[in-house]
């Protein structure tokens, strides 16, 4: 089986994310909404309601009027085809490119494809500018802007909140949390401060290990898990951390995937 995490951006408008979570059925698993970011992460099991939920985010949704904190391209941000239990990289590699091929035929959006052949960070940096659309129109869609499609490893997006609203501190420990593991950025949200991550191999580095580092420079007010954690990520944990950490039994892909 495969997993989509669809993130569009959107984050504050409760009735459109919900019209727009509601056209995956009974394959959503998990949405998670942040206004001050603009954004909304949306977890599916399998491919087909990847589609329905963005025709409908290009259809609702519309960049030129979006302001958030978080990074973006378009209003159907990242598409990422994620191999569970089953499944190889290489049936996701095959979902992405039927779907950026999709989406570049049917909703006129320019997807940029990841995975192997290059990361998330690069499409941000060079789209749209020395990188060009591998499917869909060369220029971005008016209202969508444009879609990064992709194929990676499961990954746990984490966010933590510093108790001192210290952009600049949010900064450096991003800088210094980055590497072959962690992604990193420094954000501002809101009044407060952030520390927003991919662990992208939370196996080896996974929620506490980032909470330990940064708690031990600077005070952390909370942490953020965003979407589903892998039940081998949780079972690394300690009990009795969970509850700091923001972590549970029920937030796990396992756990939904079984309901």
């Amino acid at each position: 089986m495969l997993e989509c995490v669809i993130n569009i951006s959107e984050g504050g408008d409760r009735p459109t994310i919900e019209a727009i979570a509601a056209t995956a059925g009974p394959a959503l698993l998990d949405v998670h909404s942040d206004a001050d970011h603009h954004r909304s992460v949306l977890t599916l099991a399998g491919t087909d309601a990847a589609r329905a939920v963005t025709a409908a985010a290009v259809e609702r949704l519309d960049l030129t009027t979006h302001t958030g904190a978080h990074p973006r391209i378009g209003v159907v941000d990242v598409v990422p085809f994620v191999p569970l239990t089953g499944s190889s990289l290489d049936d996701a590699v095959a979902a992405r490119d039927d779907f950026a091929a999709w989406a570049g035929a049917t909703l006129a959006l320019p997807c940029f494809r990841y995975g192997p052949e290059r990361s998330l960070p690069d499409v941000r940096r060079e789209a749209f500018g020395p990188l060009r659309p591998d499917t869909g129109p060369d220029r971005p869609h008016p209202t969508a802007g444009g879609c990064a499609v992709g194929a990676r490893p499961v990954l746990v997006a984490y966010n933590l909140w510093l108790a001192e609203p210290d952009l600049a501190a949010a900064r450096r420990l991003a800088r210094d949390l980055r590497g072959p593991a962690v992604r990193a950025l420094g954000l501002l949200v809101g009044s407060r401060v952030q520390v927003s991550m991919n662990l992208v191999a939370p196996a080896d580095v996974g929620p506490a290990d980032v909470f330990d580092r940064v708690a031990s420079q600077v005070p952390v007010a909370g942490a953020e898990l965003v979407g589903l954690v892998p039940a081998t990520v949780l079972d690394a944990v300690p009990r009795r951390r969970w509850a700091e950490l923001d972590l549970s039994e029920d937030r796990t892909i396992e756990a939904r995937l079984g309901r």
